[in-house]
């Protein structure tokens, strides 16, 4: 019955609240009549009966809020008095906002990235089935992705019963003629269970079928949507057309759904066929799709039974099976960046709360004397708490919403100056509800956080139920809130602080080669095309001398692996006479032309360079780099020693050692020089080592200008080959530190953030102590203070909170940079340098952001200050 008449009176409206009033006034009217018959005279009764009745505007207010209308229009007036109270105070209301904002903004803006990258489940059907099949080993020379080697996958599939279907699927770039400009494009070859496992159909057409996994039966391709627009004009008819992919004639049998790119931007899928090689077992990613019932953990010991029935015998390397959620594949390299950033700027929005606490406080105190004349006229404590968190969560929702724009314009901002192909499944990042709703629980809990402190106080003065008591004592707690944001700060600090000179110090690193004016051009050469060894390295000769012929060229070379390039070979070779290399040793092995070292301005050491008389009729010769001259010949000369490439090789196959050269960082400025034996190409008989060429011409000038000369080369040359990439050494050598400078970028402006608000904050603490203390520092002043001692006070109180900030955020930086240690090169967590130096900028910010208040203390006067008072 309560709850009908309260939505009865959502109806009634203030008839209700009339009737209310009348009854309160009946009851106060019965009692002075019984105390008037009992002998009182008039005023006696009516104080009596109000006396006994209690509070009337108390009472009115209890019973209101039991009543739905009367609580949504109570907050309603809560609210409006609150936007009018934050009307009359635009300094704060901006100040308080703006803290919000940039707290808020930048919390929702990595969010955004978070979510669409590794929250977000996969646009697959039931993706929470889908998993990596993987035995590798887990350490070893090489790292190695997840997968199954082509023999372990084959025998899987036969005998595996976790899942409904498994497939495999690798990497096959290729090259389309005939549509337009030749180009060179992302492409896969998979199973044909590979779509049925991820529940994904062409848009039009149809996926492989199985007899088109077999051998000879292979020439189909499935494009995607953005290549058949691009390249197709979006023919509607594109199936059973064909198109020449490598040279070869392959017939479209589908286009994939707009937006289907798995597993990385993938631009057209061709037909695989597994088959065992004697000579070869290549590794590649497998996906199964889990049976109903059957949990990951039963999987993985399927996996692991399986290995140990049939592992061979020839394998030494420990090798550990893992059942892996598909998400990985795409997600893992990024996972601890975006989860460092999240923490960094949750880190931000902890000192922007502390901030707009310490304003809300400052607020508090001066609206005492109006909270006191509220719980006297009757205010309960539960309303003029309600009041405040009322005003807190207003200032928080409008903090809110400036947030999100920022934030819409933070996203864009994050995508654009994170590295090309960095952050995986940017085509997911959006705000969207999910973030929208994100932000409004920030927006609603930082509320609560910065205004809780203003409340409890109140709660706990009012509770004293005397006006005259209602004191708001919160010198120590604003203490307290500046201490917690030096902490914050100064952990923020040491972070970016390690990161900068972990970047300075790769940036500074010496490569083994040369940058400057250096260009470099990549192409692969199809297989179809170029069929054998000789044709390959007949189209390098020929590039090369009409390179070398350029205007503004002064040397022109080429190498299959460029240094700091995305791909490698390496392996081990044989010494003579039974002389085992050491164990797990392998080189870097790169095929160079002559002129090769001169190009790159890689330093000859010993011995000579190749020549043009290096040729396949000639005795092989080989170069090596400075450590493997010192890790094989110590204190010798290794000029004219022998090696092989081949496992069992015989006379013709040993290589004669002619030179020696300088170390080169040839996968990563991060990892030590490896050490590496040179061939030239001209020996090299395997068209694997020549089908990837990178050209380099050293240029007098601009290298750039020379970009256009190096295409139409390559166009004379073979008119159906597109060019992979054109850049500069130094183009190349910012790529390598891309990575690293987004990181130290990003977390740096989430420190200036920090080190901004925590200036506010102390300014804003100790200038509104100095106005609070007035009346004290002018009677020290009275009694022959001087200007100087005042200013020492209010400097000595700054250094005894950033004193115990710095004590406290230390100890906080030393635990949480250990998060950074995987990205830190020649640098540890704990460089005392980094730290000394956070800590003097934080004390210089907090005495420049006291200098201020102290001069305002030391020019009080003492006079008028006691007047005042």
């Amino acid at each position: 019955m309560a709850w009908i008449n309260r939505l009865r009176n959502l109806w009634r409206g203030g008839s209700w609240r009339n009737e209310l009033d009348e009854e309160i006034q009946g009851h106060l009217t019965a009692r002075t009549q019984d105390n008037l018959r009992a002998g009182m005279t008039a005023e006696e009764a009516k104080q009596d009966a109000q006396r006994r009745f209690g509070n009337a505007t108390a009472i009115r207010e209890r019973t209101r809020e039991a009543d739905v209308l009367t609580w949504l229009e109570m907050l309603g007036k809560d609210v409006r008095y609150g936007l009018r109270s934050l009307r009359r105070n635009p300094t704060f209301t901006a100040i308080a906002m703006a803290a919000l904002a940039l707290g808020i903004g930048a919390n929702t803006a990595v969010f955004t990235v978070v979510e669409g990258v590794l929250l977000r489940p996969l646009p697959f059907r039931d993706p929470g089935r889908l998993f990596l099949v993987s035995h590798v080993p887990e350490h070893g020379p090489i790292a190695l992705e997840p997968g199954l080697s082509d023999r372990d996958y084959l025998e899987f599939e036969r005998e595996e019963r976790s899942f409904e279907r498994i497939a495999t699927f690798g990497v096959k770039p290729v090259t389309l003629t005939g549509a337009g400009e030749p180009v060179r494009l992302n492409g896969e070859t998979i199973t044909p269970g590979f779509l049925p496992v991820l529940g994904v159909n062409p848009a039009i057409g149809r996926g492989f079928a199985k007899q088109k996994g077999e051998p000879g039966q292979d020439k189909v391709v499935l494009l995607s949507d953005a290549l058949w627009r691009s390249r197709f004009a979006a023919d509607p008819q594109i199936t059973g057309k064909t198109i020449t992919l490598d040279g070869d004639r392959y017939a479209v049998v589908g286009v994939m759904p707009r937006g289907f790119g798995f597993p990385n931007e993938t631009e057209l899928w061709l037909p695989l066929a597994v088959q065992v090689n004697s000579r070869n077992s290549y590794l590649r990613a497998v996906v199964g799709r889990l049976r109903n019932g059957v949990s990951r953990a039963a999987a993985l010991a399927e996996l692991e039974a399986f290995a140990a029935h049939w592992k061979p015998r020839f394998r030494r390397l420990e090798e550990v099976s893992r059942i892996i959620p598909l998400k990985e594949l795409m997600v893992a390299h990024v996972r601890s960046s975006l989860l460092i950033f999240a923490g960094a700027v949750a880190l931000v929005l902890l000192i922007a709360c502390a901030n707009v606490a310490n304003l809300f406080l400052m607020r508090a105190t001066a609206r005492q004397h109006e909270m006191a004349v509220r719980a006297a006229l009757g205010a309960g404590r539960g309303r003029l708490v309600r009041q405040l968190l009322t005003e807190s969560l207003l200032v928080a929702l409008g903090g809110g919403l400036a947030g999100i724009l920022l934030a819409i314009g933070g996203v864009r901002a994050l995508l654009a100056l994170a590295p090309t192909g960095s952050i995986p499944r940017a085509q997911s990042v959006r705000v969207d509800g999910t973030v929208l709703f994100f932000t409004l629980a920030v927006a609603l809990v930082t509320g609560l956080i910065f205004g809780l402190a203003p409340a409890i106080r109140v709660n706990q003065n009012s509770s004293h139920g005397s006006a005259a008591r209602f004191t708001l004592p919160y010198e120590r707690l604003r203490g307290a809130l500046v201490v917690a944001e030096i902490a914050l700060a100064l952990i923020l600090l040491t972070g970016a602080g390690l990161l900068l000179k972990s970047f300075r110090r790769m940036s500074t690193v010496d490569p083994g080669f040369r940058v400057e004016n250096r260009l470099t051009m990549t192409v692969d050469l199809p297989e179809t095309t170029y069929r054998t060894a000789e044709q390959m390295k007949a189209f390098s000769r020929v590039v090369l001398d009409k390179m070398a012929a350029l205007p503004g060229a002064m040397v022109a070379a080429s190498v299959n692996w460029i240094p700091l390039g995305p791909n490698l070979v390496r392996g081990d070779f044989q010494l003579p006479d039974g002389r085992k290399l050491p164990p797990g040793y392998q080189v870097d092995k790169p095929v160079v032309s002559s002129n090769y070292f001169r190009a790159m301005g890689i330093r000859l050491l010993g011995g000579r360079d190749f020549s043009e008389r290096d040729t396949a009729r000639s005795a092989g010769v080989a170069i090596i780099s400075q450590a493997v001259a010192r890790q094989l010949w110590p204190g010798q000369d290794p000029i004219g020693k022998r090696l092989s490439m081949e496992d069992h090789p015989t006379e013709s196959d040993w290589l004669t050692i002619v030179g020696v050269v300088g170390d080169v960082r040839q996968q990563s400025l991060a990892e030590k020089p490896s050490p590496a034996v040179y061939r030239p190409y001209r020996q090299v008989s395997l068209p694997f080592f020549l089908s990837h060429i990178s050209f380099i011409v050293r240029t007098r000038g601009n290298p750039e200008s020379l970009a256009g000369g190096m295409r139409q080369v390559l166009r004379s040359v073979d008119r159906d080959q597109p060019v992979e990439s054109i850049s500069s050494m130094r183009h190349e050598m910012a790529a390598a530190t891309s990575q690293p400078e987004f990181r130290t970028r990003l977390l740096g402006v989430f420190s200036l953030l920090a080190l901004i608000l925590s200036a506010i904050g102390i300014y804003a603490v100790l200038a509104y102590s100095v106005a609070q203390r007035t009346r004290e520092i002018g009677i020290r002043m009275a009694l022959g203070a001087k200007g100087d001692a005042v200013i020492r006070l209010v400097l000595l109180r700054t250094l005894k909170l950033t004193g115990l900030g710095v004590m406290l955020g230390g100890m906080g930086a030393l635990l949480a940079t250990r998060a950074l240690e995987k990205f830190l090169f020649d640098v540890k967590p704990s460089d005392p340098l980094t730290y000394s130096v956070v800590v003097l900028l934080l004390v210089l910010t907090a005495v420049v952001s006291a200098l201020i208040p102290a001069r305002r203390a030391s020019k009080v006067d003492p006079l008028g200050a006691l007047r005042h008072e």
